[in-house]
């Protein structure tokens, strides 16, 4: 069982309705699509490290990350973090954190709802 979050690179939506629907513009266009992989973008690839930085993809054997490497998930201006439902708490607060440090948005798929 994973916890997801959706961290993308662009304005705040809103409201929840709307970020609903830029994520899955986004998710359609960059994470679902056979065509192209496209390369993640600078301030995602930024994000992805200072993330990595305090939860590794895997280290001595404690999994955080249900999909590693996590940089594989991320695709133009957005990535999508699968992690570990028993670490869900933790990161999930760590990476809404430093999604808003770094000028991201942090949404929740599965709750349909922006991360504050």
């Amino acid at each position: 069982m994973t916890y997801d979050l959706a961290v993308w690179h662009g304005e705040r939506p809103l409201d929840n309705h709307r970020a609903c629907d830029v994520y899955d513009e986004l998710y359609e266009r960059y994470l679902d699509s056979d065509d192209d992989v496209v390369p993640p973008a600078p301030s995602v690839v930024a994000y992805v490290e200072a993330l990595l930085d305090r939860y590794p993809d895997d280290v001595d054997g404690r999994v955080v990350w249900a999909s590693p490497p996590v940089i594989d998930e991320a695709s133009g201006p957005i990535v999508y973090l699968l992690m570990s439902y028993s670490k869900a708490d933790e990161v999930s607060e760590y990476a809404a954190t430093l999604a808003r440090e770094h000028g991201l948005v942090c949404f929740d798929p599965q709750g349909e709802c922006l991360r504050p």
